[in-house]
């Protein structure tokens, strides 16, 4: 099968019409026609090699939203017809001790979609069946693929914090992944806080369900906390006055980190011990939970907010990106 798509020939290039011939199907691969790919920032950083791990010519996206056309002789859940998402990861090994527990996000020689393999700027591509996921009927096809990335991204985060319901939870950042975890956790039954520096997105939390935002002056360290949270969860990537966010935290919070700041963390380790504070990492989600999510968006009517590009406008797309124009997912539709 030839597969059509746009590529980044070298480090830091526009993307440009590439051609290739798919790799023959394996026993658990499927056949994807494409119909949407996200675009994320993990996309330019993967253009520009920033993380010392791209491979040209490179074919980003791994937002993938598509219909099945063919499948490996070892799938037995998906079928030909099937409506289907990829997120970032395209493989695990399936038998260390992480695998067998069902972290395959956590697994050593895991693979990513765009640094080992060909991404969905194109009109098809080949997956591993056990790592694209059928989408129920109510996700649309234009806003799924945020969902598998950053709407995973969070979700995995706030889970893995210890979220359920009845509980305070904060966010900082109201952006691609902000306005996503804003939803989780308000339609999960939680008080949500939001901090962020503008106005109007100020605004626009409340509409996505938080119940209280709290303007943070830019380089400013938050108000003093007069309701302390349950979890804390940063979505910003700047430097920001850590130690006044952790005084947010309740005794036994957890402060979940899935926006990776610029500069390492400095936070008094007295403020943690005294409370009993945690602080966690938390980054793609495992297969298992992916399929969760997917069935919490579809029943309570989770909803990114995309700004939609043909896919030969990809190039303008990426600038609108990296011109943080984007309100506040970009996709591509084939």
């Amino acid at each position: 099968m030839q597969i059509n798509a746009f590529a980044a020939l070298e480090k830091g290039a526009e993307l440009q019409p590439f051609s290739f011939q798919a790799k023959p199907l394996q026993a658990f691969d499927c056949a994807i026609k494409v119909m949407a790919c996200g675009i994320c920032h993990s996309d330019i950083h993967m253009i520009h090699d920033d993380w010392n791990q791209s491979r040209y010519p490179l074919v980003p996206g791994h937002e993938v939203i598509g219909e099945v056309v063919e499948v490996g002789s070892q799938v037995t859940h998906l079928k030909v017809g099937d409506r289907v998402g990829v997120g970032w990861q395209q493989a695990a090994c399936m038998h260390c001790l992480d695998c067998m527990k069902g972290n395959h996000n956590l697994c050593d020689q895991a693979e990513g979609l765009i640094v080992n393999g060909y991404g969905g700027f194109a009109d098809s591509m080949v997956a591993d069946s056990r790592f694209a996921f059928k989408l129920p009927p109510g996700v649309s096809t234009q806003s799924a693929g945020p969902i598998l990335c950053g709407g995973a991204t969070v979700y995995a985060g706030l889970r893995n914090a210890g979220m359920t319901s009845g509980q305070n939870i904060g966010v900082i950042g109201i952006g691609g992944l902000g306005h996503l975890a804003i939803q989780f956790a308000s339609r999960l039954g939680n008080r949500v806080t939001v901090f962020t520096t503008s106005a109007d997105k100020a605004e626009f939390a409340t509409q996505l369900g938080a119940h209280e935002a709290i303007l943070v002056p830019p380089g400013g360290s938050p108000p003093l906390p007069i309701r302390k949270l349950n979890i804390l969860i940063n979505t910003a990537n700047q430097a920001l006055d850590w130690l006044g966010y952790v005084n947010h935290l309740d005794s036994n919070g957890t402060f979940v980190f899935v926006g990776i700041p610029s500069e390492p963390l400095t936070i008094p380790v007295t403020p943690l011990t005294a409370k009993q504070r945690r602080i966690m990492g938390s980054e793609i989600a495992s297969p298992a939970v992916i399929m969760e999510m997917l069935q919490i968006v579809d029943q309570f009517g989770i909803q990114p907010r995309v700004e939609t590009f043909p896919l030969a406008q990809v190039n303008e797309a990426i600038q609108h990106l990296r011109d943080n124009k984007v309100r506040y997912r970009a996709v591509l539709t084939i």
